[in-house]
Formats: structure tokens, C-alpha cells, sequence
């Protein structure tokens, strides 16, 4: 076996360091002592890597120690002394093992009181190690098969702050009231991908990442929450909530959440008495089906709403629905049912996403106001330039923003480019569409344009006019593959530059 010392030695300024930085030991059995060899060269910092696979774990390493990364091996065995009496270990790796709980003794960790990075992610524990490092701070155990933590398990980790249990085999039993309640600076807790059907009891009041997606998760209380004031982040994806697992308040304990994760849970309504301060909610992939005028009155402090493929229709969605949401910039509806756009939408919009629905008419009247768009999304709908009505671009045209203005309207039943586009368009697609000509007037209100998708439409060779893109200076973009024939596009000059002195005058033709 072969093991690298990697050390840096900490030597005052002027004064040159003699000791190797390297130092080999070469064993023929597990048991390695390589204090005699290497001893000259770690002063303050070593670290120590494998380069072979290796089964069992070295049973002596260096006293100085500081880091050790054994990860990626088959280690299956670590001995009393591999990582104890280590007064200067910070970190250690043993991820991608094959480590089982009998293979961890409970004084693997004893006299290394420094260490605040231990990862024995992806090997094959069964239960929590008992005797972890009391300073740990960060403590890796994802991918295991982990079933439950013993009691008191994580009582003297009273310095940790991130936790990382997902993609075990928790259950609610497996835990108890008092499995965190001792983890009085844990800002991060993450138990996704587990067997668990309610919410943990005894959370710190300091956790602010909570992530609970993919367990069996059925129901919410409110006492177990009531703990964990500070909670920022709640993530409560792909569990198993449905029409009455999130009742009415069950959140309100949380008065700073921030962000709150419901996607795929089989939710009928947008849930009720949510946190006040709430800025973004996610809920795609839920059953929905109505918003009342009040559903969402309760969070004014909204900025990101998504309710994508839910089963919202038109008819059943109150004009005022998102009037109370002032704060609202980013609001996504793609993959419902809606045959028109909603009204009352709140005027500092920046992101409407609408593609996927069934769109069927475009009025003037639900966009008015919305000077502060930045991005209309009308992909896969059924649009067709008679069912746009007049003016309905002119509510866009005060569209002025930093990023580049987008108009997607691909997938539609479009048969030509709809006229009166708004003027500070920069991004225009229109693939997938039935445009089978572009004639000379198509972008006389979009001057700014700079990229064009017109890819599997009906277009020919000489579909588009040739002084289709006059005046766009600024086009460099011009997309219409996958159409019948290949198109011929030619690009407008760019304004030229005034030559330096004595220097030749570049010469720019049309672009092809």
C-alpha cells in the first residue's frame, strides 16, 4: 500500500523549509506506522489521501494530522486509532465506502475534540454512529441505510449546523421529541427522500433550510412547528398531503418563512392562513382547480407565485384573484386550462409564463398596466393573429428593462407575424407555428429586435421578403430550420464605424 502526505509547513519570512512535502510509506499489510518517516516533515497542516482501494483502514496515522480523505475506497473497517487522539483533525472523509456500524468503533473519534467536518455519506450505516466529535459543524450521512438515531445520539453536537440525512430509511419512529432539540446552532436539516409520514418533533428554534421532500408526509401539525420559529425554507415536495394534510393555519407558527415548497402533493386548493410574509410559493403539479377572490389575500408580500400544471380553467378563476399581490414579479400558470389570460394581474409583473394552456384569445384589457414585463410566455397554446385583438401589443410597448425582452408565442396556430408587436421586443419566437410568409412589414414596429426563431413553420425559399429585416440593426439571430425548404435570410447591415485615421476602410456587405 502506498500512502501521500501532503503537508505544508508554516515557516517565518526569509526562512526557507528543508522538510520534504512529500513522504511515501510503502506497507505490505493495513497496519501502518509512518510516524518515524514523515514526523520531520508535519508541523501545522497534513493531510492524507489513499491512492489505492483499500478494504481496511490504516490502524496508526500521524498525530498532527489535519485532514484525512480515505473517500472512494472499500473501506469496511476503521480502527480505534486511525482518527482518535488526533487533537489537530479538522476533516474527514469517508464517503463512498462500504462502512457498516460495526466496522465504526464508538471511540473512533476519541481525542480529536477539533474536528468539524465528518462525511460518511453513501456507505452502508444502519443507525446513527454513536460518539460523533462534539465540535462537529457539518456531518454528511446521505445514502445510507439508516433506519433510526438512538437516543442521545446527537445530544453533545451542540456546534452543529448542517445535517445532511436524505436518501436513508427514516421513520417516525426511527426519531423522537429530543433527536434535534439539542442542536441549538443547526441552521440546515435535510431528511428528504425518507419513509417519514409526518413532520419531525423537537426542531431547533435556529434551523432556517428545512427540506421534507419525497417522504410519505401525510399531515402538518402546527406543534411541530412551533419550535422552529426562525424556519426560512420549508421544502414538502412529493409527499402525500392532498386535500386536508395542510389545514387552514397549520404554518402560521413560521412567521418568517420565506419560501415555501408544495409541488406534487395532490393539494385541491391553495392552502389557507399561510405565513404573512411569505415570498415565494411553489405548488405545480397539484390538483387545483379555483381561485377565489380571497385565496391569496393572506400573503401580500408575494414575489414568486407557480401554479404550473395545475387544472385551473378560466371560468373558475375570480378577476381579482391576484389583485392583492403588489409585490407579485414572477407568476407562472403554464400547463392548465385557461382559454384567456387572466385579469387583475398586478402591475410590477416581470415574468408571465402562460404556454401550455388553451389560449384561444388575446384582449388589450388584462395587459394593461403591465409596464414592468419582461418576459411573456404564450408557447403551445392555440393562438391565431385574428384572435389578437387590437391594441393588445400596445399595452407592452412601455416594456423597458435591464435583461432582454422576450415574446414567445411558438406552438401556436399562427399563419402569419402578428402585426403591432411591441416596440422594445428583443427576443421574438415564433417556431412551430403555420407562417408561410413574412412580408416586408412584419418588424416595422420591432427595431430592437436581435434574435428571431421562425424554425417548423410552412416557410419556402422565398418565403420572407427581402427587405424583411430593414432597419433591424441590431438583428443577429435568424432561426427557420426544420422548415419545408431551406429559407434564405439575408441580414441588414450594421451602422458602420467611422475608420481611424490612416487606417483602410473595413468593408461590411449584407450578411447571408
Amino acid at each position: 500500500m502506498a500512502w501521500t502526505f501532503r503537508c505544508s509547513r508554516t515557516t517565518s519570512p526569509g526562512q526557507l523549509s528543508t522538510s520534504p512535502c512529500r513522504t511515501t510509506c510503502s506497507r505490505s499489510s493495513p497496519t501502518m506506522n509512518c510516524h518515524a518517516s514523515a514526523a520531520s516533515g508535519l508541523s501545522t497542516s497534513t493531510t492524507i489521501s489513499s491512492l489505492l482501494r483499500l478494504s481496511v483502514a490504516p490502524q496508526f496515522l500521524p498525530r498532527s494530522l489535519r485532514v484525512a480523505d480515505l473517500a472512494a475506497n472499500q473501506v469496511t473497517e476503521i480502527f480505534p486509532l486511525t482518527f482518535g487522539e488526533k487533537p489537530a483533525l479538522r476533516s474527514v472523509y469517508l464517503h463512498n465506502n462500504q462502512l457498516s456500524n460495526a466496522g465504526l468503533p464508538p471511540d473512533a473519534f476519541r481525542g480529536s475534540e477539533a474536528v468539524v467536518i465528518l462525511s460518511l455519506s453513501s456507505n452502508r450505516l444502519s443507525y446513527l454512529p454513536p460518539s460523533l466529535p462534539p465540535s462537529l459543524e457539518r456531518l454528511h450521512l446521505q445514502n445510507n441505510l439508516i433506519s433510526k438515531v438512538p437516543r442521545g445520539a446527537l445530544s453533545r453536537q451542540t456546534h452543529l449546523r448542517e445535517l445532511y440525512l436524505q436518501h436513508n430509511q427514516l421513520t417516525d419512529s426511527g426519531l423522537d421529541a429530543t433527536t434535534f432539540s439539542k442542536l441549538h446552532h443547526l441552521e440546515y436539516l435535510d431528511l428528504s427522500h425518507n419513509r417519514l409520514a409526518s413532520v419531525p418533533a423537537g426542531l431547533p428554534r435556529t434551523l432556517a433550510v428545512l427540506h421534507l421532500g419525497r417522504n410519505r408526509i401525510r399531515g402538518v401539525e402546527a406543534a411541530r412547528l412551533r419550535g422552529a420559529r426562525g424556519l426560512r425554507y420549508l421544502l414538502l415536495q412529493h409527499n402525500q398531503l392532498g386535500a386536508t394534510g395542510l389545514p387552514a393555519g397549520a404554518l402560521r407558527p413560521l412567521r418568517g418563512l420565506h419560501t415555501l415548497h408544495l409541488y406534487g402533493n395532490g393539494l385541491d386548493r391553495v392552502p389557507l392562513a399561510l405565513p404573512r410574509r411569505l415570498r415565494a410559493l411553489v405548488l405545480p403539479h397539484n390538483h387545483v382547480t379555483a381561485l377565489g377572490a380571497r385565496d391569496l389575500a393572506g400573503t401580500p408580500g408575494l414575489a414568486e407565485l407557480n401554479l404550473a400544471y395545475n387544472r385551473l380553467v378560466s371560468a373558475r378563476v375570480h378577476r381579482r384573484a391576484f389583485r392583492p399581490l403588489r409585490a407579485l414579479r414572477s407568476l407562472d400558470l403554464a400547463g392548465n386550462l385557461l382559454t384567456r389570460l387572466p385579469g387583475g394581474l398586478p402591475g410590477g409583473l416581470h415574468t408571465l409564463r402562460l404556454q401550455r394552456n388553451q389560449l384561444r384569445a388575446l384582449e388589450p384589457e388584462p395587459l394593461a398596466g403591465l409596464d414592468q414585463l419582461r418576459e411573456l410566455s404564450l408557447a403551445h397554446n392555440r393562438l391565431r393573429v385574428g384572435d389578437i385583438g387590437p391594441g393588445t401589443w400596445h399595452e407592452l410597448q412601455a416594456l423597458q428593462v435591464r435583461r432582454r425582452p422576450v415574446l414567445d408565442l411558438s406552438h401556436n396556430e399562427l399563419s402569419f407575424v402578428p402585426p403591432d408587436l411591441p416596440e422594445a421586443l428583443e427576443e421574438l419566437h415564433l417556431q412551430g407555428n403555420r407562417i408561410s410568409h413574412v412580408g416586408p412589414e412584419a418588424f416595422l414596429s420591432t427595431p430592437r429586435l436581435r434574435a428571431l426563431f421562425l424554425r417548423a413553420n410552412r416557410l419556402h425559399m422565398t418565403s420572407i421578403a427581402p427587405d424583411a429585416f430593414l432597419g433591424l440593426l441590431h438583428l443577429t439571430v435568424v432561426d427557420t430550420a426544420g422548415n419545408p425548404e431551406q429559407v434564405l435570410v439575408r441580414l441588414p447591415p450594421t451602422t458602420p464605424r467611422q475608420p481611424r485615421a490612416g487606417s483602410p476602410r473595413a468593408r461590411r456587405g449584407p450578411a447571408v
